[in-house]
């Protein structure tokens, strides 16, 4: 163990859950590295995401960003396509970019599309659907309005999606973040994780609540706490 990790577990309680603040305001100040570190949540939920009825997979977007500049490629022909290269996609195609994907070649962290581009995309769902990138009309990824998916990409827009174990890891923030735009961040995730609430979902939703900065220990934080008034 680092120097700097004893030095971040000693002022941290692992037994202990804090208020939203006072997590917040641990896991900044043990976010000492060289780099901007991400600060990170995770959600214990009281799902089984085997059964269709207890999936939870959604979008929000952070009132604060996220600190991180997606690179975002979009599948459209023709005025759609001169649209999204508007609203600042990093790479535009259709057949052309269905080929690079083809060959290995994934230079994007989202991926959106027209839907008469779904013909070429549903090939692409090998090697898009395991990495999450593939297209999803749910998550506004699939659109005719291929700008506003755009911009909402590049503005904060968060996918959250729940893991094996039940549990939900998303980035809020840097932690060059304030303390207050880092908890309202933390609010709006958990809030969208609570209106996208399975209907198969029995007892207790919403379990245990951590947060961490990507060098940082975990830290417990109160679920009441959370919970957008």
């Amino acid at each position: 163990m680092t120097k700097r990790m004893k030095a971040a577990l000693a002022v941290v309680d692992r037994e202990k859950a804090y208020g939203l603040g006072e997590a917040v305001k641990l896991v900044k100040s043990n976010a000492k590295a060289k780099f901007d570190e991400t600060i990170e949540v995770a959600l214990n939920l009281g799902v089984d995401p085997r059964h269709a009825d207890q999936m939870v997979r959604g979008v929000v977007l952070l009132p604060n960003g996220t600190g991180k500049t997606l690179r975002v490629a979009v599948f459209a022909k023709g005025p759609k396509a001169d649209e999204a290269k508007a609203a600042g996609a990093d790479i535009v195609g259709a057949d052309d970019l269905a080929a690079q994907i083809t060959e290995g070649k994934i230079e994007f962290d989202r991926c959106i599309a027209t839907p008469d581009m779904m013909g070429v995309v549903g090939r692409l769902g090998k090697v898009l659907g395991p990495r999450g990138l593939m297209p999803n009309p749910k998550l506004g990824t699939v659109t005719m309005d291929v700008a506003a998916a755009v911009k909402a990409a590049k503005g904060g827009q968060v996918e959250f999606r729940v893991e094996k174990a039940g549990l939900i890891h998303a980035g809020v923030g840097k932690a060059s973040f304030s303390e207050g735009h880092l908890e309202q961040n933390v609010k709006a995730l958990v809030d969208a994780v609570m209106k996208a609430k399975p209907t198969g979902a029995k007892g207790t939703y919403l379990k245990r609540v951590s947060m961490s900065s990507t060098m940082g220990p975990g830290v417990k934080v109160e679920v009441q706490s959370v919970l957008a008034v």
